[in-house]
């Protein structure tokens, strides 16, 4: 499961509203690269695609590819401001390590 703070859900839907389908899906994946060795991806999309995971967080879909879903399931995304401006955060209960950075993570080797 995905779970969606406050805050990352008024910036989702902050967002969407300016994307050119304002009904679109938003989608939430795991690609190689980064710093250490993963890095998210957060984009809209039209619809879900019938492999997806679809989660309905108070009327916002976020779909997750089948690939991606073992490294994300559980993950809360919140979304913060501060001097430097806005950022989503990810908080993953699965991830071994983290850089710097906190869009680019690893897991543990025996989850790959």
């Amino acid at each position: 499961m995905i779970h969606l703070s406050q805050a990352a859900l008024r910036e989702v839907y902050r967002l969407r509203g300016k994307y050119s389908h304002p009904t679109a899906v938003f989608r939430l994946g795991v690609q190689p690269g980064g710093c250490s060795d993963l890095h998210y991806t957060l984009q809209f999309d039209l619809a879900a695609l019938p492999e997806d995971h679809v989660w309905n967080c108070e009327g916002l879909q976020v779909v997750v590819d089948p690939q991606s879903l073992s490294y994300v399931d559980g993950l809360t995304l919140d979304y913060t401001e501060d001097l430097m401006g806005g950022g989503f955060r990810f908080h993953n209960p699965g991830a071994a390590s983290y850089c710097g950075c906190g869009n680019s993570f690893s897991v543990s080797r025996n989850e790959l």
